[in-house]
């Protein structure tokens, strides 16, 4: 089996929780190291790997993929210097500050012939696989309308001094409003204009933490809602059609288990507690029906046995550059309408 030869750009929270515990699972990647600024931790974890004191030193070496697990606002600079040296690359998101960004991204992957992939882990979330088996089986007839949460309760501004200093890519538009916009686009495509609400609600807040977006469609409204004064949470995701309703939770637990040290596998991995299962509400073959579903199992190693096979096949990768950039074109829509209290036309 043929390896990809990775590096990493970060080995904090996001390098070690979210991408080496899969890059060690799939046997197709070996992790050759990271960029490590300041405190040397990889090698903890990893012994056999290299912590390089410069981008420009990972960049010399002999590797195939890097990862773009920075600050948002380095990912347009970090990405681009990795596909001109030859590299394939993931980019965390926000993909990158704009969508003229991400542009420039995909011409010079498509020249450099290099696969060029959004890390929009959310599309492997438990939750949300079973929210599009859902709809993609009709189970609601056509869609009307659909409302997406990522809410939290927690009014305290973070300690990750990059999420909270005023600059291009902080904000909650660009943490949790890419998850939720990709999500929607997977799910119904590229909508017709934007309408969003985007305020500064916490004490002392240098950016953006509250989100409310609406995605117009010729047959159907959807809205995107994120914000940090949510104690009592509602179900996160809530479809309605013309046959029925399909509600359901956020309960994912990747993230909160892999937080923990635990290392994923490919059998019992992101399995939801029943208790978190999905209320429909419907009418199937002329009887109306309300009960649960069961949930799918979530598993982030999809996303990279994509890329994988995107990388040694020349197939299109799991998450393409293009749908990084509609995503992108949504936020600016979003930040413009916010900015001038109006919907904003959208063009493919």
């Amino acid at each position: 089996m043929k390896k990809i030869k990775t590096a990493l750009l970060s080995y904090g929270m996001s390098g070690r929780v979210f991408h080496a515990p899969f890059l060690e699972l799939h046997a197709g990647f070996e992790l050759i190291g990271s960029w490590e600024r300041s405190k040397k931790l990889i090698q903890n974890d990893y012994p056999q790997v290299k912590s390089y004191d410069s981008l420009e030193e990972l960049l010399a070496d002999d590797i195939d993929l890097v990862i773009v697990n920075t600050p948002v606002e380095t990912h347009y600079e970090y990405a681009k210097k990795a596909l001109l040296a030859g590299k394939h690359a993931l980019v965390e998101k926000a993909f990158t500050t704009t969508a003229a960004e991400a542009e420039e991204l995909l011409a010079i992957a498509k020249e450099k012939n290099l696969k060029l992939t959004v890390y929009q882990n959310r599309r492997w979330d438990s939750d949300f696989k079973t929210v599009k088996q859902v709809v993609d089986q009709g189970l609601l007839g056509d869609i009307v309308e659909a409302e997406f949460h990522f809410d939290r309760y927690n009014p305290n501004l973070s300690p990750k001094m990059h999420k909270e200093t005023a600059n291009a890519g902080a904000g909650i538009i660009k943490d949790l409003g890419p998850h939720l916009i990709d999500q929607a686009l997977y799910l119904f495509g590229y909508p017709d204009a934007v309408f969003a609400d985007i305020r500064t609600l916490r004490e002392g807040s240098l950016v953006d933490d509250y989100m409310d977006i609406l995605l117009y469609y010729p047959d159907k409204r959807v809205r995107l809602k994120a914000g940090f004064f949510v104690r009592e949470a509602i179900s996160a995701y809530a479809v309605h059609g013309k046959k029925g309703s399909f509600l359901k939770s956020r309960g994912d637990i990747q993230e909160d288990v892999l937080k923990t040290g635990e290392k994923p596998n490919l059998t019992t991995w992101g399995t939801e507690p029943q208790d978190k299962a999905g209320l429909l509400h419907t009418e199937i073959n002329g009887e109306v029906v309300r009960k649960t579903i069961p949930t799918l199992q979530g598993n982030y190693y999809d996303l990279f046995d994509g890329l994988y096979i995107s990388i040694t096949q020349d197939k299109e990768e799991p998450v393409t550059a293009k749908d990084g950039i509609r995503t992108m074109r949504i936020i600016d829509a979003a930040v413009a309408s916010s900015e001038q209290k109006r919907s904003i036309d959208l063009k493919e």
